[in-house]
């Protein structure tokens, strides 16, 4: 029952980075801690696991079809991905569980009300 239910949480992962454009981890972190028990720090990790190639793949090819990527822009912008990714790997771990668990919340909270209330 367990990997059906990593598979199905895969599935609507997948489905919402799909629909949404990324964020997949927005929509798995909760899920890996608040579902599956997970402390923060291993849901983050789990979460970019997981992602690491799959989730874009199949989407991007996609939105490629459309002729909606900036192939440059997306490049550039991964460069800085793959740098802020490797720093904001070393700093996490400077943060405690509960309070990392509180800045993922403030981040979320502040992007739903940005988008709520944005033009």
């Amino acid at each position: 029952m367990t990997i059906i239910s990593y598979i199905f949480t895969g599935i609507i992962v997948g489905v919402a980075s799909g629909f949404f454009g990324g964020g997949g981890g927005v929509v798995l972190i909760p899920i890996l801690v608040y579902l599956f028990g997970l402390s923060q720090h291993t849901a983050q990790g789990t979460s970019l696991a997981a992602l690491l190639l799959p989730v874009a793949i199949f989407a991007v090819l996609k939105y490629h079809e459309q002729g909606n990527i900036k192939i440059t822009m997306a490049i550039f912008i991964a460069i800085g991905v793959l740098l802020g990714a490797y720093f904001g790997a070393v700093a996490v771990h400077q943060v405690s569980d509960p309070n990392l668990k509180k800045l993922f919340g403030l981040l979320l909270l502040a992007v739903s009300i940005k988008i709520l209330l944005g033009k």
